[in-house]
């Protein structure tokens, strides 16, 4: 759909991904997987970034796995080493998105909110927390037991019916393929927010802004009155 179709439309919930979204966290794992394969004596393969955005950690952990050749038995090995190094960065320099505090302020006037992250939750809690941000959601929803990682659409379906609403009326605001496929799997419609989008995301998306500070996008989310209460389903 074209954007000025979302523009005209008022999601009865929005779920926000966290990572590259609310929070600059990427760099973070950027920087955790070059410390990790930097100490198994390889250099970061110049595609590998794009490689692993959005995914699950225990998935990315696999990957490095691979790149390190190492056995698959040794995946959680490097997988507790990444997330050691993340958490760790995190912590030191947790920063939001340009334009995200504003829009969820904004947005949590008009709709409950939630979060669907492939982060661990003490991750997304601490970071939001220490942003002012935490007190706006509803929900955190991150895989579990139960709960496929992105890209399947768990985490979306969850964060929608914990917001009380249908996924149909519900918007997803996403910056990853592997988060875009996934709400657009959970039937979210779809913000997409970077740089320079792929084709492959902008077929899946029904808009696409380059900040989350995008005048049209903030004058939007003022302009918008509650769609009315939500049953729990």
């Amino acid at each position: 759909m074209a954007g000025n179709s979302l523009l005209s439309w008022t999601p009865a919930a929005i779920v926000f991904d966290c990572d590259g979204t609310l929070m600059d966290s990427e760099r973070h794992w950027e920087e955790a997987r070059e410390l990790v394969l930097r100490g198994y004596g390889m250099d970061t393969p110049d595609d590998f970034g794009e490689r692993t955005k959005g995914l699950h950690f225990t998935e990315c952990g696999r990957v490095m796995t691979e790149v390190i050749g190492l056995s698959g038995g040794q995946a959680d090995q490097v997988t507790a080493q990444l997330l050691d190094h993340f958490r760790k960065l995190v912590a030191a320099a947790p920063v939001t998105i340009p334009g995200a505090g504003e829009l969820v302020r904004l947005a949590a006037d008009f709709a409950p909110l939630a979060v669907a992250s492939n982060c661990p939750r003490d991750v997304v809690e601490s970071g939001l927390a220490q942003a002012g941000l935490l007190p706006y959601f509803t929900d955190i929803v991150v895989p579990d037991a139960t709960l496929r990682p992105k890209p399947d659409p768990d985490v979306y379906l969850a964060a929608a019916r914990a917001c009380g609403a249908p996924p149909s009326v519900c918007l997803a605001v996403e910056d990853s393929y592997c988060g875009i496929l996934s709400a657009s799997r959970a039937g979210l419609r779809v913000l997409g927010v970077g740089a320079a989008p792929r084709d492959e995301e902008l077929a899946l998306v029904d808009m696409w802004v380059p900040t989350l500070a995008d005048a049209a996008l903030v004058a939007w989310a003022d302009s918008r009155e509650p769609v009315g209460a939500c049953v729990r389903i």
